[in-house]
C-alpha cells in the first residue's frame, strides 16, 4: 500500500462553481515532494492543509480533512467513461494503491511516510463543480449511484509526503461503518443512518446530528 501522487490545485475561473470568486481548486496536479500535510484549523476558517494547494471555497473544502482516491477506483471509472483519469482528477490530495479506501471504517488510522497520521472521518459527497470539472453528463448521480465515493482523512499528526511513500493501517476499529457504507447512508440509503452511530466519536459531529435526528423522527429501524 503506498501514495502514488499528492496533488495540489490551482486557482481556475470556471462557470460551474458556487464560490463566490468564482474560482475553484478541484482539478488537481501530482506534486514531486515532499509536501507538508497539516491541520490548519476546520473548514470556513483554515484553508488547505496540503502546502501548496489552492482552495477557493473555505465554506465547503479546505480545513483539517484531506481527501483520498483509490487509482484502482480510477481505473474502475477509466473503463466505464472510456477515458483516462490521472491523479487529482477528482480533485483528491492523495492517490493511493493496493489500499481499499472504501472499504476502510471510520476511525481507521494509517501512517503515511515516517510521520503523518491519518484518521478516516467521512465520504465525498459529489457536487456540480465536480461534475462541471469532469465534464461528463449527470455525473452527480451517477458517482453517487455506484457508491465508490473515497475518503476525507482527519491529520492527527501533521507531516511531510511524497509520491511512493508507504501506507500503513495501524488501526481498524471495531464496527460496521465503512466509507462505502457511510455515503450510502447519507445519500440513497437513509434508513442505514442509525448504525452510521455505532462508529461513535469517529463520527464528525454534523453527521452524528443527521443520525440522530433520523433516529428520534423514524426511530432505530428507519424509515
Amino acid at each position: 500500500m503506498h501514495l502514488i501522487s499528492v496533488n495540489l490545485g490551482r486557482a481556475t475561473a470556471v462557470d460551474h462553481t458556487d464560490a463566490p470568486n468564482g474560482l475553484t481548486g478541484h482539478g488537481k496536479i501530482p506534486a514531486p515532494g515532499p509536501v507538508r500535510v497539516f491541520a490548519p484549523g476546520p473548514k470556513g476558517v483554515g484553508a488547505s492543509g496540503v502546502e501548496g494547494d489552492e482552495v477557493c471555497h473555505l465554506r465547503h473544502h479546505g480545513g483539517d480533512h484531506q481527501y483520498a482516491y483509490a487509482r484502482e477506483d480510477l481505473e474502475w471509472w477509466e473503463r466505464e467513461l472510456g477515458r483516462e483519469l490521472p491523479g487529482g482528477i477528482f480533485g483528491e490530495n492523495f492517490t493511493t494503491s493496493g489500499l481499499d479506501v472504501n472499504g476502510a471504517l471510520l476511525g481507521e488510522r494509517w501512517r503515511v511516510g515516517p510521520d503523518l497520521l491519518l484518521e478516516v472521518a467521512s465520504a465525498r459527497i459529489p457536487c456540480r463543480t465536480f461534475q462541471g470539472m469532469l465534464g461528463e453528463k449527470a455525473w452527480v448521480k451517477r458517482f453517487t449511484r455506484e457508491a465508490r465515493p473515497g475518503a476525507y482523512l482527519r491529520v492527527l499528526r501533521e507531516g511531510s509526503v511524497s509520491p511512493g511513500d508507504t501506507i500503513e493501517v495501524v488501526h481498524r476499529p471495531d464496527h460496521e461503518v465503512t466509507v462505502e457504507f457511510w455515503f450510502r447512508a447519507f445519500t440513497t440509503e437513509r434508513e442505514l443512518l442509525p448504525r452510521t452511530l455505532a462508529a461513535g466519536d469517529a463520527l464528525e459531529p454534523e453527521a452524528r446530528d443527521k443520525a440522530l435526528s433520523h433516529v428520534e423522527k423514524y426511530g432505530k429501524q428507519g424509515d
